[in-house]
């Protein structure tokens, strides 16, 4: 009886099969996730959205489709990346998005890349209850609009001016000069900056606004170099950050710190400002040597993108995709359900433990980094140094 039963069992199995394998008939497989998102890939922001956002969607998308899909609550559906780019266009970018979640009504979006982009899109989202959750977005005034379907990855201004000023000090740093872009970015953190250096003692010497696309910043340095600081601060954009150092060392100008942000963190900083890139610092939160999750994230990227990813939001772009995912695992694609639960837990991501305090991320602290022998190593905090501080800077 036994054997019979097998027999009949494997008989039924390969009609199945069989059936399967006819003209009309096809397996069942689950709807793909569409996950709406537009980057630059033209215009001013593209250096710094094909750095830190796109390839990380990319990667994400590549792993968890390989893996078999996304599992929803436990069925596993591949992911369908719906991508724009928004020629760094701020009506493209609202317009789009506005389009992904009425038109379009797909299940996940992802977010913009930049400051002002994202301070644009997170009120569309949240009239439309998409959770946003941005890893490139600096902005208290978008963290104090309480907007429930909003949490941002990156450190805030705040944090972030406090460990450039708690590491200026450490180095015995009195006097500086400040150049900032003239835009919701540069005008957050300078107004972070400015109240926690004077709290410290130490004096601005010059301080300089300048709008985006300027082409040369030499007489501007040239009056900061006279004026002898002991630190410069750049709150840059990547373009004016390459033109920034490379003026800077055409000049001579050469304080004890040279700081500048964003795009120091890129691996294109180095690769393009070469010797001179030693020794400058910016914001930065993480390299490789910082743990295995990040050694394997960080090979993963360069295997896929054939390019390194940055030293800063790189990873807060990742640890954001890692959210989304343990989300969707743990209470599927409805958006209300995925608020809730991201607003409430705590996540293991390549950052370490994150958790949101309102919109704001308050796990990963305010960080400092410094190139250093090709490497964007972690200089502050003490507890999250990769490396010493190499103080006085030099161009070489």
């Amino acid at each position: 009886m036994h054997t019979l039963s097998r027999r009949l069992t494997l008989q039924a199995a390969l009609a199945v099969a069989g059936l399967l394998a006819l003209p009309g008939f096809a397996v069942a497989q689950e709807p793909t996730v569409k996950v709406g998102y537009t980057q630059s890939r033209s215009g001013p922001f593209a250096p710094g959205a094909q750095t830190t956002q796109e390839p990380n969607y990319l990667l994400w998308a590549d792993q968890v489709n390989a893996a078999g899909g996304l599992n929803v609550q436990g069925k596993k559906r591949k992911i369908e990346l719906v991508g724009v780019d928004d020629r760094s266009d701020m009506e493209t970018i609202v317009r789009s998005y506005e389009k992904f979640m009425t038109t379009d009504k797909v299940d996940i979006i992802l977010p913009p890349w930049g400051t002002g982009a994202n301070f644009a899109v997170a009120p569309v989202a949240n009239k439309h209850g998409y959770p946003l959750v941005a890893p490139t977005a600096l902005s208290q005034k978008l963290v104090d609009m309480k907007l429930p379907y909003y949490f941002v990855t990156l450190q805030q201004p705040r944090p972030m001016m406090q460990a450039l000023v708690d590491m200026l000090a450490a180095n015995g740093i009195k006097t500086v000069t400040v150049a900032y872009m003239d835009d919701l970015f540069g005008l957050e953190n300078i107004g972070a900056l400015e109240p926690l250096l004077q709290a410290k003692g130490i004096k601005v010497l010059d301080k300089k606004s300048y709008p985006l696309g300027v082409k040369d910043l030499s007489t501007m340095l040239k009056g900061m170099k006279a004026a002898n600081p002991d630190a410069f601060v750049g709150i840059t954009y990547p373009p004016d950050n390459f033109l920034i150092t490379g003026q800077s060392k055409e000049i001579g100008f050469a304080p004890k710190i040279f700081y500048t942000a964003v795009g120091t963190a890129f691996p294109i900083y180095r690769e393009r400002m070469g010797k001179a890139s030693e020794g400058v610092m910016g914001m930065g939160s993480w390299n490789p040597k910082m743990s295995k999750a990040a050694k394997t994230y960080f090979d993963a990227h360069v295997a896929l993108n054939k390019r390194e990813p940055d030293r800063w939001a790189s990873a807060h772009a990742w640890a954001a995709l890692e959210i989304i995912q343990q989300t969707v695992e743990k209470v599927g694609l409805d958006r209300k359900a995925m608020r809730d639960h991201i607003a409430k837990t705590e996540f293991d991501t390549v950052l370490g433990k994150m958790k949101f305090n309102g919109t704001e991320e308050v796990g990963v602290p305010g960080m400092v980094g410094q190139w250093q022998n090709g490497e964007f190593e972690i200089v502050w905090p003490p507890a999250r140094a990769t490396a010493k501080a190499v103080v006085p800077k030099t161009w070489n």
